[in-house]
């Protein structure tokens, strides 16, 4: 996001004739710190729903002491901070962190893979309606 502010506010007050300037930056300013607090709101709901399904799918896998299991679930939402029982030994703690970690990344991929496809479908957009600018001034 932060790269593409400077580009878009160039975009935008450039298209606008000098006496919509004020406006212009008002609707630029609101739309991109809206969009920005949405994006983290949306994003943020989606990581932790497949962080999730990621660690429950993890679990039942490596048929894990109930215990466990419900020590993780009752944690989830700290994602990639879940604290593992102590009582565990080595190679089910370093299994236990192993599918944290795993639910982690799975989560973070669907989360940047919506990011750029957000990204794409904004320089799509932004073509779309630059070009037709520029057609409209001819």
């Amino acid at each position: 996001m932060a790269i593409s502010v400077a580009p878009l506010t160039t975009t935008v007050m450039g298209s606008v004739a000098e006496n919509h300037a004020g406006v212009a930056s008002g609707v630029n300013n609101a739309v991109a710190r809206t969009g920005g607090l949405i994006a983290i709101a949306v994003l943020g709901i989606v990581m932790l729903h497949v962080f999730d399904h990621a660690l429950d799918e993890r679990v039942v896998q490596s048929n894990l002491p109930t215990s466990v299991a419900r020590s993780l679930q009752m944690q989830r939402t700290k994602l990639a901070v879940i604290a593992i029982p102590e009582d565990q030994d080595p190679a089910t703690h370093q299994l236990i962190r192993r599918a944290i970690d795993e639910s982690f990344v799975s989560g973070f991929r669907v989360v940047m893979a919506m990011g750029v496809a957000l990204a794409i479908a904004s320089a799509a957009t932004a073509l779309i309606f630059i070009g037709a600018a520029r057609n409209s001034r001819k």
